[in-house]
């Protein structure tokens, strides 16, 4: 008999090996006896700013923030750009980390403009990528797999509307955390769960 619990469900209410909780899994979860499947980000094959194609294989080793943005947004994203930038700052040598970025506007956030906008910004592709490819396959990532909001909207601001979330996935592709990406105090907790995931995967290294 299956049973569907919505929205998330808590991985454990104790401990691992007597230190912190871990953190929940949210998504729709599907328990059927003694099995649980959780909502998983599908699979995707998009590219980076330096061309570079990048699928959730090549990344499989590597906890991620994902967010979405458009270069020429002229409300939310310079906030989240500062937020994800502290994020990028704390974790930039963690080989176990990576930040990706999709655009919600290909048409206009072309590779080139991409590889300019990573340059102005002073970070590494190998520790935040932006993420390019076909609009539909990006929209339906946003929405169907990592429960957040991007869409054309020809009366918003920049033509387009998207969420302001930052979503934190494991190893196992499981959304682990919803964060706003415009708010310090709700990044401050991200890279505080971030530090958290990363010793669930190494309990026994530091961060």
């Amino acid at each position: 008999m299956k049973k569907f619990i919505p929205v998330f469900v808590l991985l454990a209410a104790c401990s691992q090996s007597g230190k912190e909780n871990l953190l929940p899994v949210y998504g729709a979860t599907v328990i059927e006896e003694k099995d649980t499947t959780y909502h998983t980000i599908k699979d995707f094959r998009l590219m980076d700013q330096d061309s570079v194609i990048i699928t959730n294989e090549s990344i499989s080793d590597k906890i991620y923030v994902a967010d979405f943005f458009f270069t020429s947004c002229p409300t939310i994203c310079p906030a989240m750009k500062a937020q994800m930038l502290r994020v990028y700052e704390k974790f930039e040598s963690n080989k176990g980390f990576i930040i990706l970025s999709h655009t919600i506007d290909p048409k206009h956030d072309t590779i080139p403009l991409l590889n300019d906008y990573a340059a102005r910004l002073g970070v590494s592709s190998e520790s935040w990528k932006f993420l390019w490819g076909d609009q539909d396959e990006i929209y339906e990532l946003a929405e169907g797999s990592y429960l957040s909001i991007a869409d054309e909207d020809a009366e918003a601001p920049g033509g387009f509307v998207h969420s302001g979330a930052f979503l934190l996935v494991d190893k196992d592709r499981r959304v682990r955390g919803v964060y706003d990406g415009t708010v310090k105090e709700q990044v401050d907790v991200l890279i505080n769960d971030v530090k958290k995931l990363l010793k669930e995967y190494n309990p026994n290294k530091g961060i």
